[in-house]
């Protein structure tokens, strides 16, 4: 039981394919307290069976879009439980259009909008929740090696994925004044309801499958494991950093197949 006694409070959990719920899982099968947001009704549907099957202690409302509805969500967790251990940070969006053909393309609005729920919300996020963090709480959040290499159609949000890397390294500064540690998993491909919108992506699946080193697609209870790793006093030592869970695709280069 890592996180017994620990809180977490989760953005971002759409549905049980979803990373988040994979680190929901992980983090209830180890003794955490759980509260979920939603970010409107109609996800609040889907979150509402999903809290009751974790178990979660409250669920609230909570558009990262919105700096109101974000101070609302500290509030809430204040009143609820006072600390806060753990949060995590598994929200991204861009338009269907912006992830297909060419990044060139991409409008001036739906670049701003990418940005501003994929990486600012972070920022947002993490210094709405400062006065709760509890001593050597974690903060962990969810990338994507195409933050680092172009990957086909995945275009503005792989800029939002670096800008949000790069905040997880001044954030790290910023809050490790206090013990406060803050990293990022950059999860391989996942069938997920996010990652459906990205043109082509059974074919990146099918690519990983037969180019990684461990010739396989990774799961969201792998990334629940790691989750529960930096989220524990096993990871005490470690902010500002990105762990890979691709099966090693971030290590490969040129393949020539087998012989």
């Amino acid at each position: 039981m890592l996180l017994q006694g620990k809180k977490a409070v989760i953005f971002g959990l759409a549905n049980n394919r979803s990373i988040a719920y994979g680190i929901a899982r992980a983090f209830k099968d180890n003794g955490a307290e759980i509260a979920l947001t939603w970010p409107s009704e109609a996800i609040k549907k889907r979150v509402d069976p999903l809290a009751e099957e974790l178990g979660a202690a409250f669920t609230m409302p909570c558009d990262v879009t919105s700096d109101a509805e974000i101070a609302s969500a500290a509030q809430t967790v204040k009143e609820q439980w006072g600390t806060v251990d753990i949060l995590v940070h598994a929200v991204a969006f861009a338009n269907r259009e912006d992830l297909q053909g060419r990044y060139i393309d991409t409008s001036r609005d739906g670049f701003a909008l990418a940005l501003n729920i994929s990486a600012y919300s972070l920022v947002a996020l993490a210094k709405a929740f400062e006065p709760l963090y509890s001593p050597e709480a974690s903060v962990i959040t969810l990338t994507y090696y195409g933050g680092e290499k172009v990957i086909t159609n995945y275009n503005v949000m792989g800029v939002a994925k670096a800008a949000l890397e790069a905040s997880v390294r001044y954030l790290a500064y910023d809050l490790g004044q206090k013990g406060v540690r803050i990293n990022a998993i950059s999860a391989g491909p996942i069938k997920t309801l996010a990652a459906s919108g990205i043109g082509g992506f059974g074919k990146i699946l099918s690519h990983i499958e037969k180019h990684s080193p461990l010739r396989r697609n990774v799961t969201i209870e792998n990334v629940g494991d790691t989750a529960l790793y930096l989220a524990s006093h096993l990871a005490a030592g470690q902010t500002g950093g990105i762990l890979y869970v691709d099966s090693g695709y971030n290590t490969s280069g040129t393949q020539l197949g087998d012989a």
